[in-house]
């Protein structure tokens, strides 16, 4: 029986639902991609045009957290009006996680990315709010795109 969480995300992928599913849980720990439907042949319905064979709802779970997604078709896009945050344990899992999602480099500042599929992510330390007390660390952060903690602490 699948665990019910009260809200979950769901993302709309433009046709590459699949690959980002895949490539999610590659980066994740304790993922997994949990089902897959796909669009029924196309002649069944207008609506299924040129669809066939892609993801028509997909559910997968990314370190613990359920998330559901489809290809939808280009009606919508990401944008940075909404993000997901990575809080990071150390300055070695902010690397890592920093490596397999920043794809944008025009799209870094303060510690969001974004991926090769357009998705918006803020990989930060954990207890970021203890690391903006002073203004001058809210200025060196500012002036960061991947987040150092190191320099943070110091500024």
């Amino acid at each position: 029986m699948a665990v019910v969480t009260p809200i979950r995300p769901f993302l709309w992928f433009v046709d590459r639902a699949q690959e980002a599913m895949e490539y999610y849980v590659s980066v994740f720990p304790n993922s997994s991609i949990d089902s897959v439907t796909y669009y029924p042949d196309e002649n069944l319905s207008e609506h299924f045009e040129g669809m066939t064979g892609k993801v028509i709802n997909g559910e997968f779970t990314l370190n613990g957290t359920r998330f559901g997604c489809l290809d939808g078709g280009p009606e919508f896009t990401f944008n940075e009006a909404v993000s997901f945050v990575i809080e990071c344990a150390d300055q070695e899992e902010i690397d890592r996680y920093w490596q397999a999602l920043s794809a944008v480099p025009e799209a870094e500042a303060c510690g969001w990315c974004k991926d090769r599929f357009g998705v918006s992510w803020q990989v930060v330390p954990a207890g970021l709010d203890l690391l903006q007390q002073r203004p001058e660390q809210i200025q060196a952060l500012m002036h960061m795109k991947k987040i150092v903690i190191s320099e943070l602490e110091i500024a």
